[in-house]
Formats: structure tokens, C-alpha cells, sequence
């Protein structure tokens, strides 16, 4: 496959970050190119880089060294702005804590991202969206009155908005337990299947990394293992 086809990028990606002790070298040469429609777990022990992946490859982290592209777009090359703006349109973004509006109901939480986007079907897709991770009849509902697993499939539908090229995942189940963290998955994998997405996923968890094409181990700041 050629490099421009792939969804995914990071080539010989270093992260050195400043510390009070001095420069820490979080990320130490990356290299993983990911297909589109791939789902690919990274897994690893705490500490070791794979959050700092994850964010060095969705863009809301500057690579100190290497190149990342996403949809075929170099992100080295962007201006803040142009990154916001790619974020917006082609990469969806699910972390471990909700980051949901507690102002703003289900609808308004999935839909203001996509009318800042442009999107004049925005309140229409959001309502789509919704339905599809089982919130149809919660639409009018504010975080507060949600449960977290609710709040959870509210963050998945919103990511799931703009119908990215790419899906990035931080501990989505983290703050879950098993039953309610299944049905969130469920929702994740089902929505990035429907529409073709690629999914990128950081978790510690082996049973829901089986649930990827492929898992990707991480030691140190470097790749240890790429196993399909």
C-alpha cells in the first residue's frame, strides 16, 4: 500500500517533552501505518507512550521529531487552525472521561461540533447518530440526567458526527463497568464498521484489544510488537 492510501501515519515520530528534571523522551522513533477500516488496539504497560501516541496521531499533540498523516494529510505541515479544522471534518476523538457540556442537552452536545463545522444538516445528524448508539429517546436529556454509560455513547455518537476517516480512543471503558462498557463498544465498533472508519484504541484491557483486526504493543516509547 502506498504511503498517501494509508489512514494513519507515523513515521520515525519522536515526543520529547521539558520537565523540571530536564527532557523527557516519551515517544523514541514510531513507526505505524494503519489501513483504512483497520482497528488496531495499543496496548503496553502504564507509562510506557501509547496515550501520547494516540495524541501525537490525532493531532493534539505536535510531534518533536517525524511525521504524522492522517487521511492523507501531513499534519506537520498544518497550521493550528488547519489541524482544528481537520479534527472537525475527518478524526473523531473518545476519551476515558466524557468532556460532555452539562449546559447542553444529548442533541446539543453531538450537534454544536458539527454546526461549528458548517454542517447545515447538523441537528438532523445528530439525532442519527444518537439513535444509532440506542440514545433516540434520550435526545432531550442533560449529562446530569444520564448514566455514565449513556453519557459515554453520547461522546461515540458526537465523534461519530462528521463521519471521520478516523477514530481515536483513549480507554473509552475505563470509567465503566463490564455490562455498560459493552454496550459503549458495541456502539464503537459498530459505527466505525458502518462507516468505514479506521480505529485507533489505547486500552488495558486484553479482552476488549482482542476485539481489534490487530494490536499494537508499546514499551518504552517504542513498538515492540505489530501482530495482526
Amino acid at each position: 500500500m502506498a504511503g498517501s492510501d494509508w489512514a494513519v501515519e507515523l513515521e520515525d515520530v519522536h515526543l520529547t517533552l521539558v520537565s523540571a528534571a530536564g527532557p523527557v523522551n516519551v515517544l523514541r522513533g514510531i513507526d505505524l501505518a494503519v489501513a483504512p477500516g483497520e482497528s488496531v488496539a495499543v496496548v503496553g504497560p502504564s507509562g510506557s507512550g501509547k496515550t501520547s501516541t494516540l495524541l501525537v496521531a490525532a493531532g493534539l499533540e505536535r510531534a518533536t521529531e517525524g511525521r504524522v498523516s492522517v487521511a492523507g494529510r501531513d499534519l506537520g505541515a498544518m497550521t493550528e487552525d488547519e489541524l482544528a479544522m481537520l479534527r472537525r471534518e475527518r478524526i473523531g476523538i473518545v476519551f476515558q472521561s466524557f468532556h460532555l457540556m452539562a449546559t447542553m442537552t444529548a442533541l446539543e452536545n453531538v450537534a454544536v461540533p458539527l454546526e461549528l463545522a458548517g454542517r447545515r444538516d447538523a441537528l438532523d445528524r445528530a439525532r442519527a447518530c444518537l439513535e444509532a448508539v440506542g440514545l433516540g429517546d434520550r435526545t432531550g436529556h442533560y449529562p446530569g440526567q444520564l448514566s455514565g454509560g449513556e453519557q459515554q455513547r453520547v461522546a461515540i455518537a458526537r465523534a461519530f458526527g462528521p463521519a471521520p476517516a478516523a477514530i481515536f480512543a483513549d480507554e473509552p471503558t475505563g470509567n465503566l463497568d463490564g455490562e455498560t462498557g459493552r454496550r459503549a463498544l458495541d456502539a464503537l465498533f459498530r459505527l466505525a464498521a458502518d462507516g468505514g472508519a479506521t480505529l485507533i484504541l489505547v486500552t488495558h484491557d486484553p479482552d476488549l484489544a482482542a476485539r481489534c483486526a490487530r494490536q499494537v504493543r508499546i514499551e518504552d516509547g517504542r513498538i515492540v510488537n505489530n501482530a495482526g
